[in-house]
């Protein structure tokens, strides 16, 4: 039950403390696309996301979008923010991070994976390393195979809230 716990709980990708993911060593961030950067009805980026992902190349960030959606979803979105992408990447498994790492010689503490589930980003990360952040979904709008994930994340949710581990909306870095 442990690999599906954050390490960082925010309220959203704008209200994380990158100077103190930078300052821990993380060189490249992870950001999953539908509901974390992104709601599934947006299908390009909007101006106030195009500036936050040049904030953090500003800040020497390498920036990947890694998504179990298909090209055609991912690719709009990684030309307009010119960051690198992988789709179709099946989390929480393994390859599509192992990938990454042998792409970009890093080593997975110099990781750090967004997004907003438990069952896919959080458990993907803990299980190669990286540092797991997790953020409330941008929209309560689901695809139809992500609703039986929400329904595991709902029952997580309530064990970790009763066992006084994560609590929604107590936000921890």
């Amino acid at each position: 039950m442990d690999k599906l716990l954050p390490d960082i709980y925010q309220q959203s990708i704008y209200t994380i403390n990158y100077q103190k993911l930078k300052k821990s060593g993380i060189k490249c961030l992870i950001f999953s696309l539908n509901n974390t950067i992104a709601p599934l009805k947006i299908l390009t980026p909007t101006k106030k996301m195009k500036n936050k992902f040049e904030d953090l190349k500003d800040m020497g960030f390498k920036l990947i979008i890694m998504s179990n959606s298909s090209k055609k979803r991912v690719e709009p979105f990684k030309e307009i923010l010119n960051v690198d992408s992988a789709y179709h990447s099946k989390k929480p498994f393994k390859r599509k991070y192992k990938k990454i790492l042998n792409i970009y010689d890093l080593k997975p503490d110099q990781i750090a994976c967004i997004g907003d589930q438990l069952t896919s980003d959080v458990l993907g990360a803990n299980r190669m390393g990286m540092t797991s952040i997790l953020v409330n979904p941008i929209s309560n709008y689901e695809v139809p195979s992500s609703k039986i994930a929400k329904v595991i994340e709902n029952f997580l949710v309530e064990k970790f809230t009763k066992d006084d581990r994560l609590k929604k909306g107590e936000y921890y870095e």
